[in-house]
């Protein structure tokens, strides 16, 4: 048996879909690849498969995680390219390692988001990040399947800031961009929570839907703010003792792309 660790992408319109239409994209995706997957035991086996705190719908994201269990060893970056391949542009495998530790999902504890609030100004961006930060709590609700929750959005966010504008925006209107690193915990406080929060202290209301994109995630160093790649103590125990099982390509690819570096916001 062999683990994998894997972070891919959701880009563009793909944003736009579902935890649940991934599930059946990646699924499709192991069965053209021929992956050796392992598969639950039972009347309808499932391949083993585990997601690691997956973005909302609607969020684009450079930092989604999840681990594979395979029957025989396959060599990562091979995998990580007959998987890109197999899934539609926007949904791209960017990175893949043998897992060597436990507790991947242990390690995402914090999320880095970029914030993109179309329709404002820098100037009124930056008045509201001040006014959240200097609240004690930030109470917003949320409509659950239970009905409207009540909850303090202000404790889960370790920074927040408005990020100083670019110059190759000639002639367009104005845009500010938000950085919000935020802890994961209970109940989970999303970047849509911190919007209603900023609306609520400072009466931030942007004239469109706001375009949200999770950067990072991973552990969080608290002083700095820095969100460290997951998978990290992974590559560095593959490198400290490489396994000496003989790898064995699945079969030849021509990559879609190559396996990107960590994540923005992560170290």
């Amino acid at each position: 048996m062999q683990r994998i660790r894997l972070r891919y992408t959701k880009r563009g319109r793909l944003r736009f879909t579902s935890h649940r239409d991934f599930q059946r994209a990646f699924e499709r995706a192991l069965r053209r690849a021929e992956v050796p997957m392992a598969y639950s035991a039972g009347f309808t086996p499932h391949p083993k498969v585990s997601y690691a705190n997956a973005a909302p719908t609607g969020t684009g994201s450079e930092a989604e995680y999840l681990e594979i269990q395979l029957t025989e060893v396959r060599e990562p970056a091979t995998l990580r390219e007959l998987l890109d391949e197999s899934l539609p542009d926007g949904l791209d495998v960017v990175d893949a390692v043998e897992a060597r530790t436990s507790g991947l999902a242990d390690r995402l504890q914090a999320s880095v988001w970029e914030i993109r609030l179309d329709g404002v100004r820098h100037e009124q961006a930056e008045r509201a990040v001040a006014a959240f930060l200097a609240a004690e709590t930030v109470e917003v609700e949320r409509r659950t399947k239970n009905g409207l929750r009540t909850f303090d959005a202000r404790a889960a966010v370790a920074q927040l800031e408005a990020l100083a504008p670019t110059a190759d925006r000639p002639g367009e209107g104005a845009c500010a961009i938000l950085r919000l690193v935020v802890r994961h915990g209970t109940p989970a406080v999303r970047p849509d929570d911190v919007l209603s929060g900023l609306r609520a202290t400072a009466d931030l209301a942007p004239p469109v839907p706001a375009a949200v994109t999770r950067l990072a995630q991973g552990l969080l160093d608290e002083e700095t703010g820095t969100v460290t790649d997951p998978l990290a103590p992974d590559r560095e125990a593959v490198m400290a003792a490489p396994t000496t099982a003989a790898r064995t390509d699945l079969h030849p690819a021509s990559p879609r792309g190559t396996a990107a570096p960590a994540p923005e916001g992560s170290a």
